[in-house]
């Protein structure tokens, strides 16, 4: 599978995560702690799987 591939899907997961960080953030923001976690563990893997 090509790299940009890989990457590509990473940031379009990120992308959900963030909408799912701004959608949950006033009503349950543990919840959204742990999106932005996994928001960031996505654009972090996809940037290192680009390099």
């Amino acid at each position: 599978m090509p790299k940009e591939v890989v990457v590509i899907g990473l940031l379009a997961l990120a992308g959900f995560l963030a909408g799912g960080v701004y959608s949950t953030w006033k009503t349950a923001k543990f919840m959204a702690i742990i999106l932005l976690v996994l928001l960031v563990i996505a654009v972090v893997g996809a940037v290192l799987w680009l390099v």
